[in-house]
């Protein structure tokens, strides 16, 4: 991991301002020919391959940040923060910024675009050059917040994977396209609700929080984009099995999505007949299909089955999310976490490519 401080070494600023109107922040965010320009300059072209399209209407910065309730003590995580759009409204309002960018040439520039138009700013801004999938640490105080406009190719793995390994992101808002925003969001029994709903619900309470227009981005999108906003549940759900097992028994009930869980789970639980034992002593029905339990139920799943096959507990109040949450809370300085927490994205629905 390659983190790089923005601004002068002398530290960072003693807070941020008070949060400009938008009648005095014109020389600051960016517009349509500030994205051009830099894009221009910089040599760039959006690429389908990670989901490049940029944001290029201040107006629908400040709305991000608004919406997301970011506060003048909150850090915030950012990723794929681009030619710098959103970055620098966050920056207008957080305590401090760390951007995840792997582009070699959006992170090499990011920096010097907030010295430009944010210098005030500039010592509470942080660039990480990493995959979004592979960051364990970040530099500074731990994150509160996650606000992206997220690649729309790896949107879900890269959500679920910072929820996993930052337990301290108390607020989330993402920018994702508005079919992943509705599965994201999606309740028990509705038709796209999915592996994406239960694991997002597992970590939040998630409600669908805006639409956003094509035109407000360069290159102008070939499908609509959605806010989600996901508030950290204060523990995850009580439990004696590992995320992990539960996230288990979610994968293979979705995906035979049109099967009977009984008929879903046998590979998992090692027959049909197992399974519905399994089924019945958590209390739901072999009939019953994954698109009608919610998180809790599927937790019940995995512990009925932890049961049976006599596996032993974790440690931890809540199983080993609640052990790594309060160690975790004991680290000053640096957010770290285990590298065995790291979340591949092949262990996640995958969404759909956003079209440039």
């Amino acid at each position: 991991m390659s983190a790089t401080p923005s601004g002068p070494s002398s530290g960072p600023s003693t807070g941020p301002p008070e949060a400009p109107s938008d009648a005095d922040d014109s020389g600051v965010l960016l517009g349509p020919a500030d994205v051009r320009r830099l894009a221009d300059v910089l040599g760039v072209r959006p690429t389908k391959q990670r989901g490049q399209n940029f944001v290029i209407d201040p107006n629908t910065v400040r709305r991000i940040v608004r919406t997301a309730e970011v506060r003048p003590d909150d850090t915030v995580l950012e990723v794929g923060p681009g030619l710098g759009s959103l970055t620098l409204a966050l920056l207008q309002t957080a305590r401090h910024v760390t951007a995840v960018e792997i582009d070699d040439t959006l992170a090499a520039a990011l920096p010097a675009t907030v010295e430009a138009r944010l210098p005030q700013r500039a010592g509470d801004f942080r660039l990480v050059h990493e995959d979004a999938l592979r960051v364990t640490e970040l530099p500074g105080p731990p994150p509160t917040a996650l606000v992206a406009n997220l690649p729309y190719n790896v949107a879900v793995p890269v959500l679920l994977h910072l929820l996993a390994t930052f337990p301290g992101i108390e607020r989330t808002l993402v920018m994702v396209q508005s079919e992943v925003a509705d599965r994201l969001a999606a309740a028990p029994g509705s038709k796209v609700y999915g592996v994406p709903s239960v694991k997002a619900a597992w970590y939040c309470d998630v409600k669908r929080a805006g639409a956003i227009g094509r035109n407000v981005f360069w290159p102008a999108p070939n499908v609509d984009s959605g806010l989600v906003s996901l508030v950290r549940r204060p523990h995850p759900p009580r439990t004696d099995v590992r995320r992990e097992e539960v996230f288990a028994v979610v994968d293979a009930a979705f995906a035979q999505r049109r099967k009977t869980l009984r008929a879903a789970l046998a590979g998992w639980a090692g027959s049909g007949a197992a399974a519905e034992e399994v089924l019945r002593a958590a209390g739901v029905s072999p009939q019953a299909r994954g698109e009608s339990l919610t998180v809790t139920e599927f937790t019940a799943i995995a512990e009925a089955g932890a049961r049976l096959r006599g596996t032993p507990p974790p440690s931890g109040p809540h199983g080993t999310d609640g052990a790594r949450q309060a160690a975790r809370a004991q680290e000053p300085g640096t957010a770290r976490t285990s590298a065995a927490t790291r979340t591949s994205a092949a262990a996640h629905e995958t969404d759909r490519e956003r079209p440039a």
